[in-house]
């Protein structure tokens, strides 16, 4: 079978991703990522011409798959549930059904780790931060709007902010079960946003 390369690009961009989350984007220097993905000097600037480069390659990865996992949440959750509310509950339940399965604290979240270090990349990286987040709030707004539209009762909430707190308990819960060292912090605090969230829309029933 012909080697076309790409298992090690694929060395090099799980190298990278490891560092920067261990280390940040500072810390992640191309001797260390040929090192620990076992390859040349020449292999890597066969793929990457530059530490920039990677670091774009690897956001635009980290990014496909965040945009995979929430389409292909929100899509399931749309097929599952019965109504609007349901399928935010389902939604939520998905990731942390995911999250529950977990045996060491999940390493991290590559947004979060490129957004601590912001001034060292370029307009177009950081526009594809925001968007992520954007995208993210997006989703979760238009599920929100679709449950006060069923139920009323939203005169009184903050629905963007209330979109915006599913990424807030997921990054802090990111964080938190690294620093206690305990895999199930982030399940049981997305159990307590779908719970939260649906006490705040309990009456409407």
């Amino acid at each position: 079978m012909p080697r076309d390369g790409s298992q090690t690009r694929t060395r090099i961009l799980d190298a990278a991703e490891a560092l920067v989350l261990e280390r940040g984007y500072g810390g992640m220097s191309v001797e260390r990522v040929i090192r620990q993905a076992g390859i040349t000097k020449g292999a890597f600037f066969y793929h990457f011409k530059t530490k920039e480069a990677l670091a774009r390659t690897l956001l635009e990865r980290f990014d496909a798959m965040d945009r995979a996992a929430l389409e292909d949440n929100h899509q399931r959750a749309v097929r599952l549930g019965s109504d609007a509310l349901q399928r935010l509950l389902v939604f939520v339940g998905l990731f942390e059904e995911a999250f529950a399965e977990l045996e060491q604290p999940y390493p991290g979240c590559l947004y979060a780790a490129y957004i601590y270090e912001a001034k060292l990349f370029d307009a177009d990286t950081q526009r594809t931060l925001g968007s992520s987040f954007l995208r993210w709030r997006g989703v979760l707004r238009g599920m929100l709007d679709d449950i006060v539209a069923e139920r009323g009762g939203g005169e009184a909430l903050d629905l963007e902010a209330l979109a915006d707190m599913f990424t807030v308990v997921l990054e802090g819960a990111f964080i938190t079960a690294k620093a206690v060292d305990d895999a199930s912090v982030i399940a049981r605090q997305l159990g307590e946003y779908r719970k939260y969230v649906e006490l705040l829309f309990a009456a409407g029933r």
